[in-house]
């Protein structure tokens, strides 16, 4: 029969039938999705044995088959569940012991496509699969936590009595200096300068703290110390007692001449420093600190907060008995095994490396520091079994830190190999000692060979968050050396910063993330928002405070509260302090003279964080990427949050899809923050989305925050199964 005749003859139910037969399926990508939280991996941090429940999410009726491809193994994928945008593909796969990779190969018409942990991709990218890592859990409580980092000697003097004097010893070419003066900028060879900082500060400061919304303080090292920064460790066995208790206090400082010089032996200059040494060294003052601490933690513990500190294992300090470069411990009745510096036949000899063997001061060291002593422990048990000691015993009884944060992780040992080798020891002997300790590296580059379960819980999140925002937000990279106006407002370089730094993370390890804006090695945020290039040393610190925005810092405190991790506040940040690149971003917090609007901004978003749980474990999705202007959404099942960021100079009408993180077609969506160059506000306002879309218009260097709740999905147990054609609307 002739074709044309039969058509004709056709009814109209059969040539609709007819029609939609041959219809060949239009691919929609944008509604792809799959992660490694709760909804899409289940357990989504699974134990060895588990039998764990995998889903991809894509747009109803849109696919014709998801084949799983786990490890070796190709599953076909049901189709079990659909809601009103979407249809889910499901399987269960039965794990071992061992970690297991997977993607899915994606079948649509004459198209095969897959997806994997960057999203789609036309081939198949092995370092790009999906890890699971059975037994690999990172704390709860880590997860999404409010971290404030305290550099110590800067935050309050609580304890007067154990400030460090005016020539208490000789440090790096000069007695030492008591700054009394609390607003003083600290200088270009601050760390011998004392403010007096300590942890009776922090314990006086713990209801502001716990006002604010901190959930985690996170302290710089405490351990003795002859600098201000204390990474430069000369007993990792107790806590300095300028930070803690001094009950004796006996001996002398150095003297001067009459010419202003210091007093003082050539050779071992603190030889005669007889009150620091009493300070340090002495018993009765090393356990009176240690049991301060302990009382810190416990009092922090039972306000329902945690405590991690910050380790230094690459290296010790020049000053500690190990080494004794100064004397302090040889000629003295503390310690009765002389230091490697001491004595060439001494135990300690083969912590160090020496270039010269014949030479005392040839000890390998970091970076061409002579105070930083590297250590040797590929060559020394001992060293590491005693290494491997003191992380456990700050972890521990009667101290029971929450956790490290590990200074320069990657530079422990000689070789990747052996690095590598540490880590795991540190991890299983941590964790053994207590198994919600929480382990997170300061790492640069690629960390995934450190992220796969055995070894760090998570790092400190430069690469995906703090470098990527700074560049979009002001053109400044983090230490405010360049300032590029290319970088300003570019959204591609944006997300793709932000890709590759995400790379090596599994969900695990994203959800931990420590997301800073500022820290004690790099400028402070709201000084690059100045675009002024500049050190202390040869720019005068007032330039550090002109010129700023705070409507640019308001926008990165809203991606940093939105973000996936753990958003991390740098004392003083949150009252407007300001400062270049280290040690100027070591400036004093400025009691009574705090900026108090943005104190209670800081508080409004972090109640927001802490109020809408996708904000802590939720997904995170791309949703707009303009010059200028970038929106995503954090979501689960039940509820989405949309953040808009305009850091332009002109208003930004914007009109984007946001069905795309769930979000019902047509609803209204609540704004709960949203802020303009003249500050911020968190009335109540509604906005519609129509069509899937949601149309708002952004003023210049501006930033919103908007809330949708699934009521219907909340009350259901199951997936709705309503029949809606998705492609008409779109």
């Amino acid at each position: 029969m002739d074709l044309n005749v039969q058509f004709y003859r056709m009814s109209k139910q059969m040539k609709t039938q007819l029609y939609l037969d041959n219809l060949t399926t239009i691919f929609n990508p944008q509604a792809l999705f799959a992660d490694g939280t709760e909804f899409y991996r289940c357990p989504a941090e699974p134990d060895p044995y588990d039998r764990v429940r995998l889903r991809l999410r894509c747009a109803r009726e849109n696919l014709d088959s998801v084949i799983l491809v786990f490890n070796d193994e190709r599953i076909e994928m049901e189709k079990l569940y659909n809601d009103r945008l979407f249809d889910y593909y499901e399987t269960f796969v039965q794990l071992g012991t061992e970690q297991v990779f997977y993607y899915f190969e994606i079948h649509c018409g004459q198209m095969t496509c897959y997806y994997n942990n960057v999203g789609l991709c036309n081939s198949v990218e092995e370092y790009y699969n999906f890890t699971m890592t059975p037994g690999f859990h990172t704390p709860d409580w880590a997860k999404g936590a409010v971290f404030y980092q305290i550099y110590v000697d800067r935050f309050y003097n609580g304890d007067r009595s154990n400030d460090v004097e005016d020539d208490e010893y000789f440090y790096i070419g000069e007695g030492t200096s008591k700054v009394t003066d609390w607003n003083k900028y600290p200088a270009a060879m601050g760390v011998r300068e004392f403010y007096g900082g300590d942890i009776a500060g922090v314990m006086q400061k713990l209801d502001y703290l716990q006002e604010l919304g901190v959930e985690v303080l996170y302290l710089n090292p405490i351990f003795v110390s002859p600098s201000n920064h204390k990474y430069d460790i000369q007993d990792y066995d107790y806590v300095d007692p300028h930070f803690g208790r001094i009950v004796k206090d006996e001996g002398e400082v150095l003297q001067r001449d009459e010419n202003g010089n210091l007093k003082a032996d050539p050779t071992y200059p603190n030889k005669s420093a007889s009150r620091y040494i009493c300070r340090v060294t002495d018993k009765e003052n090393l356990e009176a600190s240690n049991q301060l601490f302990a009382e810190f933690v416990e009092e922090v513990h039972r306000r329902g907060m945690k405590v991690i500190l910050d380790g230094v294992f690459y290296c010790c300090g020049s000053w500690h008995r190990f080494m004794d470069k100064e004397g302090i411990y040889a000629n003295g009745d503390t310690c009765s095994i002389k230091g490697a510096y001491q004595d060439s036949n001494s135990p300690y000899r083969e912590y160090f490396q020496y270039k010269n063997p014949q030479d005392a001061n040839s000890y390998e060291n970091w970076w061409g520091y002579e105070a930083y002593a590297k250590f040797n422990y590929e060559n020394s048990r001992k060293l590491y079994e005693y290494i491997l000691s003191v992380a456990v015993k700050w972890v521990s009884k009667p101290f029971c830190a929450d956790g490290w944060r590990v200074d320069v992780a990657a530079s422990v040992g000689n070789n990747r190999e052996w690095n590598h080798h540490f880590w795991q020891d540190f991890r299983k002997a941590v964790k053994a000692a207590n198994p919600e300790a929480l382990i997170i590296a300061e790492h640069y580059g690629p960390a995934k060979s450190w992220l796969m379960g055995g070894e760090w819980d998570s790092v400190m999140n430069c690469e995906a968050f703090m470098e990527p925002v700074s560049w979009f937000l002001t053109g400044m990279e983090r230490h405010a050396n360049q300032y590029r106006r290319e970088w300003l407002g570019n959204s591609d370089i944006f997300w793709t910063s932000v890709e590759t730094g995400n790379m090596g993370f599994t969900n695990q390890c994203a959800v931990t993330a420590m997301n800073e804006l500022s820290n004690h090695d790099n400028a402070r945020f709201l000084t690059r928002t100045n675009h002024t290039v500049g050190r202390i040393e040869n720019t005068p610190g007032q330039k550090a405070e002109l010129g700023v925005s705070k409507a640019v810092l308001r926008e990165a405190v809203i991606m940093q509260m939105t973000w996936p991790g753990s958003p991390v506040i740098y004392y003083g940040d949150e009252a407007g302090v300001c400062g270049f690149t280290d040690p100027d971003s070591r400036r004093t917090y400025p009691w009574g003279h705090e900026d108090k609007e943005l104190i209670d901004f800081y508080r409004a978003m972090i109640r927001i964080h802490k109020q809408n749980p996708e904000l802590k474990t939720g997904s995170m999705l791309v949703l707009y990427a303009q010059p200028y202007v970038t929106a995503y959404a954090r979501f689960t099942q039940k509820e989405q949050t949309i953040v808009i960021i305009n850091c332009g100079e002109s208003i930004k009408d914007i009109s984007m899809p946001v069905w795309q993180a769930g979000i019902p077609v047509e609803t209204t969506m609540e704004r709960i923050m949203v802020t303009t160059r003249d500050g911020y506000n968190t009335e109540s306002a509604e906005l519609p989305v129509h069509r899937g879309k949601l149309k708002v218009s952004l003023l210049p260097q501006s930033g919103i925050v908007l809330k949708h709740r699934n009521k219907k999905f909340a009350k259901q147990r199951n997936f709705l199964k309503v029949p809606i054609d998705f492609h008409s609307r779109f």
